[in-house]
């Protein structure tokens, strides 16, 4: 455990972060899984709906430094070749 002042007002915020963070990471991760499901059940118009609510949310982490851009670029062309798939299925 922190002694002085400084130390204990660096934990707090520490924790503070690391909540906040983890809520972050959460909503990144909601997101992607909402396009994975829409892709499995098929449906390419909620694919599209689903994937047009995710890059903004993705590109958001990026901003805060919460992900690197490499990774947010690899997620979103993931999901988007998981909807060029699903169409040309179509």
């Amino acid at each position: 455990m922190a002694n002085t002042a400084s130390a204990k007002k660096r934990a707090r915020q520490a924790e503070v972060r690391r909540q906040r963070n983890v809520s972050l990471r959460s909503r990144v991760r909601t997101f992607v899984k909402k396009v994975t499901k829409a892709v499995e059940s098929g449906d390419q118009q909620a694919t599209a709906t689903s994937l047009r609510e995710a890059v903004p949310v993705i590109d958001s982490m990026v901003n805060k430094g919460m992900i690197h851009r490499n990774k947010a670029a690899r997620h979103k062309s993931r999901l988007n070749a998981k909807l060029r798939a699903l169409s040309a299925a179509a």
